[in-house]
């Protein structure tokens, strides 16, 4: 895949806490306006690898480009609204939705439109009412829509999601699962989506990174995990239940 096609690209990228290496010479890309699926064991380094990409953490060694530019040239402040990120938990803040949803502009000085505010909602397929109701009353799929309607207000060009799904029922899921594929259609939206499902990164990506060890051990289209020809891919597969 050529490398003007990418949102982001890591280049011989290596990070250790103390003696731990977590990463270990990793260079890949995650294409424009695509989805792109993580796979891999616990400790893998999935999680590291997001707070690498927004700069919460940096890389002892290597280079991290996003849209072509060297991460470390952008502000910190600018970057974290191209590249929103969503959690399992979907932590939220007491109160309303209202007041969650506009925490994010809130922390730049500016207000949200009521308007705007709905807008999110019934993208995120929820109802207007609900802009008032307490987050405390909210379903987990509720929450879950919230916290993406959230990540949504500065429009960011990357949605980073840390296995969003993994704590929802089925019907939940496939909602969920459905709204993130909307939002990169309609928006060109870049994804990044760590998952423990490999079910559902089958269905909804169209590039699967296979993280192991801190090491990027493939990268392709579904057909890795389907059919996957590398022996520590087919050991991981093995061991997982579809």
């Amino acid at each position: 895949m050529d490398n003007h096609d990418a949102a982001i690209q890591f280049i011989d990228v290596n990070y250790s806490v103390e003696d731990t290496s977590i990463l270990k010479n990793l260079t890949g890309i995650f294409p424009k306006a695509k989805i792109t699926t993580i796979v891999g064991p616990s400790g893998a380094g999935k999680s590291t690898l997001f707070r690498l990409c927004n700069c919460l953490r940096s890389p002892n060694s290597g280079e991290i480009y996003i849209n072509g530019k060297r991460i470390s040239d952008y502000d910190p402040i600018t970057l974290r609204k191209m590249i929103g990120l969503a959690l399992q938990n979907a932590p939220m803040i007491s109160g309303t939705v209202w007041n969650n949803l506009e925490l994010p502009l809130k922390l730049q000085g500016k207000q949200l439109i009521e308007e705007e505010a709905k807008r999110l909602l019934l993208l995120v397929g929820l109802e207007e009412k609900f802009l008032f109701h307490k987050v405390g009353d909210l379903s987990g799929g509720q929450r879950q829509k919230v916290s993406i309607a959230r990540t949504l207000v500065n429009r960011p060009k990357v949605l980073l999601l840390d296995e969003i799904t993994s704590s929802l029922d089925r019907v939940s899921q496939h909602e969920i699962e459905e709204l993130i594929v909307k939002i990169n259609k309609e928006f060109s939206t870049t994804v990044i989506w760590i998952t423990h499902n490999l079910q559902q990164a089958i269905n909804v990506s169209d590039y699967t990174w296979v993280l192991m060890n801190g090491e990027l051990v493939e990268a392709g289209d579904a057909s890795i995990l389907t059919s996957p020809t590398n022996e520590r891919v087919q050991q991981f597969v093995k061991g997982e239940s579809f």
